[in-house]
């Protein structure tokens, strides 16, 4: 798949605001400019190629590749007021992606065996028009990430009531990240970025229990390892029920501990790394009740409802700094709670046509519920920036034979750059 396009349009900025001047320089109204959004152009090329080889005796084997070119341009902010023709920004990528995979199937039971290489090389460039025809590099970050990885997992059925799992994932990550216009020494050695590995192992145990036919519970265990660190025993437990076989209601349930260690990136980017990061920690809780109606041929209706309730402490989270870029740190306590709705239609009103209606509106309070970081800290019983409390999305799509018309509607409430929740400085 080849995609392009030069990304040049006019649109009216609304987020800028150009003043009309009298005679006498005094103000007499303001309008919002008509621009350009130059410099967004971008050209993609993904490749995929799969293979697979069945034995009929229960032995499938596979083999997956991908591979993804991408040039990109990024335009400058609606509230640049620099000149968009004196300036380059522009992000490249190269991702390449193989698997190879063996899967045995008998009658109760499964085994599948994975193992791959992924390799990505990223580069980033921003340049100025310093002087006509002459320009200075601002940045010139290089990265190179080098995956191998390998996964076997089971499946165990020994009756109708029973069903366990097992998953074990083992990843090596290889990462040199590096901005070619910047060195900085520490001791007598050249520090460039950071070229950083880590291996990442992962293991989890489930068990499945099915008392009635309207009941299921579950149980999970999960353990990993980052680097030469264990992480606590990390348990799950999730139960859903029937309440009504007409209109296939079914309330669900789970508890869930939560542990996360900071990536690669979020202790050693440059610039922005922050070595000094501790390990999110906390507990999650959600419940919700879901439903599905319908005839055959005609329509189909289903929708969920979700509420969810999480607890998280030393939560993770890139801000900006003094210093113009973004660094990550720990939030000490952040309770995230909300309500998740969904519901989607789907109708054959004739032979050969479908309308397919999909909507969806999350309610999602993360407030910042820790400790001053200092006496000027304003954080404190704040929305987490960039979280929006309200979101909505609504999809429509009218389809005959195989083509298809779609229209998508997306609503984000205001989202705050600021840990105050202030509009400006």
């Amino acid at each position: 798949v080849y995609s392009s396009s030069p990304n040049d349009y006019k649109y009216t900025n609304h987020d800028k605001k150009i003043n009309i001047y009298d005679d006498d320089k005094n103000i007499i109204g303001q309008y919002h400019p008509v621009e350009r959004n130059r410099s967004g152009a971008f050209k993609d090329l993904h490749l995929l190629q799969e293979a697979y080889y069945d034995t009929r005796k229960g032995d499938k084997v596979g083999l997956n590749a991908w591979y993804i070119h991408s040039n990109r341009e990024l335009p400058m902010l609606t509230t640049d007021y620099g000149d968009a023709t004196d300036f380059e920004n522009r992000q490249r990528e190269q991702t390449f992606r193989g698997v190879v995979s063996w899967d045995h199937i008998k009658s109760n039971w499964k085994l599948g065996v994975k193992g791959g290489y992924i390799h990505t090389w990223m580069a980033y460039d921003y340049k100025r028009e310093v002087a006509p025809g002459n320009w200075a590099s601002m940045t010139r970050s290089r990265s190179k990430v080098n995956t191998f990885y390998g996964q076997a997992e089971g499946e165990y059925s020994p009756s109708k009531r029973w069903f366990f799992t097992a998953n074990i994932s083992l990843h090596q990550h290889l990462v040199r990240s590096e901005d070619k216009n910047i060195i900085l020494q520490d001791g007598n050695k050249a520090v460039v970025g950071y070229d950083k590995g880590r291996v990442e192992l992962s293991g989890s145990l489930s068990a499945k229990w099915q008392p009635v036919d309207r009941m299921g519970m579950s149980v999970v265990l999960r353990e990993e390892m980052y680097g030469d660190q264990w992480v606590p025993l990390i348990p799950a437990f999730f139960i859903d029920g029937i309440l009504s076989k007409k209109g296939n209601i079914v309330a669900k349930a789970s508890v869930s501990r939560n542990y996360r260690f900071p990536t690669l990136n979020d202790l050693y980017f440059l610039p922005g790394g922050n070595p000094d990061l501790r390990n999110e920690h906390g507990f999650s809780y959600d419940a919700g009740v879901s439903f599905e109606v319908g005839k055959k041929g005609l329509y189909k209706l289903n929708g969920s409802a979700n509420w969810f309730d999480s607890y998280i402490d030393d939560w993770i989270i890139w801000l900006p700094t003094t210093k113009g870029f973004f660094s990550p740190r720990n939030v000490k306590k952040v309770h995230a709670y909300g309500v998740e709705v969904k519901a989607d239609l789907a109708v054959q009103p004739a032979k050969d046509w479908l309308i397919d209606l999909n909507g969806s509106y999350s309610w999602t309070p993360s407030i910042n519920e820790g400790e001053k970081m200092s006496p000027a800290d304003q954080s404190v019983g704040k929305q987490l920036p960039y979280v929006p409390r309200h979101s909505a999305s609504l999809t429509g799509r009218l389809a005959w034979r195989s083509w298809a018309f779609l229209y998508k509607w997306a609503y984000y409430s205001e989202r705050f750059t600021m840990s105050s929740n202030d509009y400006t400085l």
